[in-house]
């Protein structure tokens, strides 16, 4: 049985063509969590020369950690969807649950790096502290995808 939270937004995604069901892939999985904790190393070393740098960075290892648990359950965002859909799949099964949070959070962070990525002329400039809030998110998603990912109760989506 899948998960169930979440299920009605994760079907409207779904049939709206923004996610779609692929083959369940572990081994994908953790190639993405490692990716993710690899990101979140090198943003780490970059919050006070280029917190733009490591705020983009943040934001990418975040994205990767929850692309992980969809994985997991065989759904991938469709070109249509894209990261909001991602985001959108993950809050809905996944935030407030157990401490979980933090999946909240990835949709500020992801118009935080959009801002970044398609400057406009008011545009505030990334600061350290901006840079810091996003690693301190990117690692709270990596964590939570890492325990939901050995909780055993992630199964493919039906």
């Amino acid at each position: 049985m899948s998960w169930k939270r979440g299920r009605e937004v994760v079907l409207r995604l779904i049939n709206d063509g923004e996610l779609e069901q692929v083959p369940s892939s572990a081994d994908l999985a953790r190639r993405l969590l490692t990716a993710a904790a690899a990101h979140i190393e090198l943003a780490s070393k970059g919050t006070e020369a280029d917190p733009e740098g490591a705020l983009q960075l943040s934001y990418d290892a975040s994205r990767k950690a929850a692309t992980a648990l969809l994985t997991i359950q065989g759904l991938r965002a469709t070109t249509r969807g894209g990261h909001i859909a991602l985001i959108d799949a993950v809050r809905a099964q996944f935030n407030d649950r157990g401490g979980m949070e933090i999946f909240g959070r990835l949709h500020a962070l992801r118009r935080r790096r959009n801002r970044t990525e398609y400057p406009d002329p008011d545009s505030p400039a990334v600061n350290a502290d901006d840079a810091r809030w996003a690693l301190d998110t990117a690692r709270s998603v990596l964590v939570a995808a890492e325990r939901l990912t050995q909780s055993g109760r992630l199964e493919v989506f039906d």
